[in-house]
């Protein structure tokens, strides 16, 4: 008896990738044009339009006149949109952010017609395992991935929710193929035997690819190749049916953590690094802007629109291939632009809120020390810096213009929100200290101290012979260390004291405030060096086994052998990617009671007595076909020199001793809610 295979029809859509926005666009009318017309000729029984609306919207901005045909084929369950505005990546977006891509995403799925939702991350470089409580959250029970998943069977429970793992993938193009009909089935039975390795009596089976469209006799073509299958029919569905054909299976397998095994497919770990200042401008505006919604929507909701539209602008550069850095340069510039656009609405909603609304300036239990811009020296503040600008009040004031007369110096000041009681603030050439937490510079070591609590701080750097989606390691690389040349006392105030410590490689500004438990260090610096790694190496007293990181504003632990050594592992044979002790991170890692938050640096490393943090990456190309740590290539091998980030770079992050757990305390200490 044969297999029954559900085979479903899609195109996985990159709004921008190895082309730019416009270009993919204009090849999105002429894909969904010819889809369109196959749905209504009855030619196909549906089509799965990728789990976004994103695609659907940038098609109408051009075929305005399709929205009644595709409104119709919506409500008769012909055309599957939603449940997602974009197809965020999992572990560079803040759950705020995931949050709105669904909320914009369902909303106007339903509205055109769309009831039946899946969780559908088929290309995401692996898998947050805090993904399934957000997606019931908003109602949806099934999910479908592919990357990260190892040996898992094809219908499993991920973390409470119905799942189905994608054995081969969504990458099914055979019938777009140049091959006769004998060969597609004999390609095809190769590849549903696999499936069916890890399968039930019923398969499921993707046909479509990136950006592809359907074949119009595809129908005629799965009935030729059905007539050569002796063990499997084909017959053409949609993920639904698969979900009810083996809706008693899902609770045979249980997983309850993340989705990052890469023994099977690819999970592009090198994203997390590629292109530094994507990440950091990511984190500068999902801060803004949250930190904008939450201080209009105590006033009312005076900016709901203004806000949706920024969140929409964030949404389309969180989509794998903007956010994980692995496009042209020409998508990338296009994606810092929208981040500025971004800033400046967060910014202006803020500005323009707290001018209105002067009596109130804090939406949080923080009290610590802030920084703020005026040309007024306010009393009990520091001075930290110094330009010439305009004030708020004149730029933001639609009762005004600024004039020359007012463009006056500004100061950049600090002060403490609630005054603290007496504390030890002391600075020499080679140290800062308050009463929780010192630094030292002594013999060519950075040390940081809490009571028996401390690690010594290095920066190195390696070869980087891969590109954007991997870290090429070199077999017997060895790193270059940065050694300490000098000191100089840059702050010396009551409320901060700081340092300047002057190495080979770059100079490190080190900084306290008063009353702190954080250490915070700014590194700025002209990158000249192509095809590099830089990290900091935090040294601490035992091996580092187990980390602590945030993943969609909460607290994920992950084991590690620190013994691990990547180079010794490096792929010989075709279609493997090799295991490493990097991982993703959003605003904090820890470990052995250090924390490290950090500004937009998203990647880290476990490694013998030593955590690791990713300064900066340099590669110039998107996929190189001769990666030593990828043995296939994951995408064309353009050239993209800005991926190199030669010029100025930045690096912010801060470190002091603390359990997990509390991590909420010190994020917003460096992120605070709250406007001065």
């Amino acid at each position: 008896m044969k297999k029954k295979v559900i085979a479903y029809l899609h195109t996985h859509w990159d709004r921008e990738w190895y082309r730019e926005f416009e270009i993919f666009q204009l090849r999105l009318v002429r894909v969904f044009d010819s889809v369109l017309d196959l749905l209504e000729q009855n030619k196909i029984p549906c089509f799965y339009f990728d789990g976004q609306v994103g695609a659907l919207l940038d098609y109408l901005e051009f075929r305005q006149e399709k929205e009644s045909l595709i409104r119709r084929l919506c409500a008769e369950k012909k055309l599957f949109i939603g449940p997602c505005y974009c197809l965020l990546d999992e572990y560079l977006t803040d759950r705020k952010a995931f949050e709105k891509t669904l909320e914009y995403g369902l909303k106007i799925a339903r509205d055109f017609g769309c009831n039946d939702f899946i969780g559908y991350l088929a290309d995401t470089f692996g898998h947050s395992k805090n993904i399934p409580a957000i997606f019931k959250e908003y109602g949806i029970d099934k999910c479908m991935v592919w990357r990260g998943c190892g040996d898992i069977p094809s219908e499993f429970k991920f973390n409470g929710i119905n799942t189905v793992n994608l054995i081969r993938g969504y990458f099914m193009d055979i019938f777009s193929a140049p091959m006769s009909i004998d060969e597609k089935a004999l390609w095809m039975k190769g590849n549903l035997d696999k499936i069916a390795a890890q399968s039930s009596d019923t398969l499921l089976l993707p046909i479509g690819a990136d950006h592809l469209g359907v074949e119009p006799d595809i129908t005629e073509q799965i009935n030729a190749v059905n007539e050569r299958l002796n063990d499997y029919e084909i017959v053409l569905g949609s993920p639904f049916d698969y979900f009810e054909a083996v809706k008693d299976n899902f609770d045979k397998f249980i997983w309850n953590d993340e989705l990052r095994d890469n023994s099977k497919t690819f999970i592009l770990s090198g994203c997390y690094s590629a292109r530094t200042k994507l990440k950091q401008m990511n984190v500068k505006c999902s801060y803004k802007l949250a930190l904008a919604d939450k201080y209009q929507k105590h006033y009312g909701p005076k900016y709901d629109n203004v806000i949706e539209y920024a969140y929409k602008l964030l949404l389309k550069n969180l989509a794998h291939d903007g956010i994980c850095g692995c496009s042209t340069d020409a998508v990338h510039r296009e994606n810092m632009i929208r981040y500025e656009k971004i800033l400046q609405i967060a910014e202006t909603v803020i500005k323009e809120l707290k001018l209105q609304h002067p009596e109130c300036v804090n939406f949080s239990d923080y009290t610590g020390v802030v920084e703020f811009e005026s040309q007024n020296i306010e009393q009990d503040a520091q001075i930290i810096g110094e330009k010439y600008g305009f004030e708020d009040a004149i730029l933001y004031a639609t009762q005004k213009i600024p004039v020359t007369e007012d463009y006056k110096k500004i100061y950049k000041q600090i002060k403490e929100i609630v005054p603290s009681s007496a504390d030890i603030l002391e600075i020499t050439e080679k140290s800062i200290k308050n009463s929780h937490i010192s630094l030292t510079v002594d013999n060519n070591t950075i040390t940081v101290l809490k009571d028996d609590k401390n690690c010594t701080l290095e920066f190195e750097r390696w070869i980087d012979d891969g590109d954007t989606y991997n870290f090429g390691a070199i077999e017997n690389d060895i790193p270059q260390k940065a050694n300490i040349i000098g000191t100089e006392i840059i702050y010396n105030g009551n409320i901060r004291v700081g340092l300047k410590i002057k190495t080979t490689f770059f100079d490190i500004i080190a900084y306290l405030n008063k009353n702190s438990e954080l250490i915070n260090f700014r590194i700025n610096w002209n990158n000249t060096l192509k095809n590099r790694l830089w990290q900091a190496k935090f040294n601490l007293p035992a091996p580092v086994e187990e980390t602590y990181s945030e993943d969609m504003n909460t607290i994920i632990r992950r084991e590690f052998n620190p013994d691990y050594d990547m180079r010794k592992h490096l792929p010989k044979t075709r279609g493997i990617e090799v295991k490493t002790n990097f991982a993703p991170m959003q605003r904090f890692v820890g470990t052995q009671g250090l924390g490290i938050i950090t500004k937009g640096l998203t990647e880290y490393e476990a490694v013998k007595n030593s955590l690791k943090i990713t300064l900066l990456r340099s590669t110039g190309v998107i996929s190189n076909p001769k990666n030593p740590s990828r043995s296939t290539p994951a995408g064309p091998p353009l050239e993209v020199p800005e991926a190199q980030q030669l010029g100025e770079n930045t690096a912010e992050f801060s470190i002091g001793f603390f359990a997990p757990q509390d991590h909420k305390k010190y994020i917003d200490e460096v992120f605070p809610m709250i406007v001065v």
